[in-house]
């Protein structure tokens, strides 16, 4: 039996879902563990690891401290390549640099999409506050296919003003569309190869958030704040630091209670192909691994150089 959802918004419809009775279920839920990255920057890890369930994406880290000690060493320069590193500051700044010649200061709200392709050394070092000690943000790594392991490597500075925000269900819901496109609105990120969704979405009490993901794409929850069911079961409330790994469906559905929830909702296109992962460089086998730490250590690595015009 299909059931067909339309959703009436300001007198038109802007929503119809075919649920085909496959709300996603909820795989499994984990809490963030404490660990260490850079020059010892304190941080959470939600995933860290390659698994069927998550692919394309291989890690996510909620660095999250209000104590400089926490995070004022940072992350000082080191090499990727294979894959896609996107940063999203909730509160704070990090100055970003880069063998490519970006540099600038991400602050809150905004994202940085760094392309790592055939090669990039960067670093991302968090500025102090003597006023606001407070750093909050996330940084998700995805994979790239074979194909494009190699590409030229790209940087895109997405500022909070470029981030559309829309509101549903008499602005019970708010959704800020990083990257996929909700109700006809695109995020500013578009043209990746695993056509991945990254939403930042906050639901009020008592409130639900029904929204379709294409079947076979992999999609997981990382919750924020607050608390939710994550799926049409209600067993169990889900709450901040913790993430959701669903299994196949058509929709995802997310209902509060009494308190609102705040989480990030993201989905991609699986790759289903070989991963050979060692720290920064992620390839497809051992062998390309070997070249990759050759390369660094030698001083061959970066095979993109920007042209600079005088």
């Amino acid at each position: 039996m299909n059931l067909i959802f339309i959703r009436q918004r300001d007198n038109y419809v802007t929503e119809v879902l075919n649920i085909m009775n496959k709300i996603r279920k909820i795989k499994v839920t984990l809490k963030s563990r404490p660990t260490f990255e850079g020059a010892g920057v304190r941080l959470k890890r939600a995933f860290g690891y390659a698994d069927s369930s998550l692919d394309p994406f291989l890690l996510l880290d909620d660095f999250h401290s209000d104590d400089p000690r926490d995070y004022i060493a940072g992350f000082p320069w080191h090499p990727h390549r294979g894959i896609e590193t996107i940063t999203y500051m909730l509160h704070g700044n990090v100055e970003h640099g880069d063998s490519l010649g970006n540099g600038g200061v991400i602050e809150a709200g905004d994202i940085q999409w760094m392309t790592a392709g055939s090669g990039i050394i960067h670093q991302e070092m968090p500025k102090k506050n003597n006023k606001d000690t407070l750093l909050w943000g996330f940084q998700l790594w995805a994979n790239l296919p074979a194909s494009h392991k190699m590409m030229d490597p790209r940087y895109r500075d997405i500022k909070e003003s470029q981030i559309p925000e829309i509101s549903l269900d008499d602005n019970k819901v708010k959704v800020k569309i990083i990257s996929g496109i909700l109700n006809g609105v695109k995020g500013p990120v578009q043209d990746i190869i695993t056509d991945p969704e990254y939403l930042d979405v906050t639901i009020s009490p008592n409130s639900e958030f029904i929204h379709p993901i294409g079947e076979g794409y992999n999609v997981f929850a990382y919750v924020i704040e607050g608390e939710a069911y994550f799926d049409d079961n209600k067993e169990e409330l889900v709450r901040k630091e913790t993430l959701v790994i669903y299994r196949d469906g058509d929709v995802v559905k997310i209902n509060t209670d009494k308190e609102k929830v705040r989480f990030l909702l993201v989905s991609g296109k699986p790759l289903k192909e070989r991963v050979a992962w060692r720290g920064p460089i992620v390839m497809n086998t051992d062998e390309e691994l070997r070249i990759a730490f050759e390369e660094y250590q030698n001083g061959t690595f970066i095979k993109y150089q920007k042209e600079v015009i005088a």
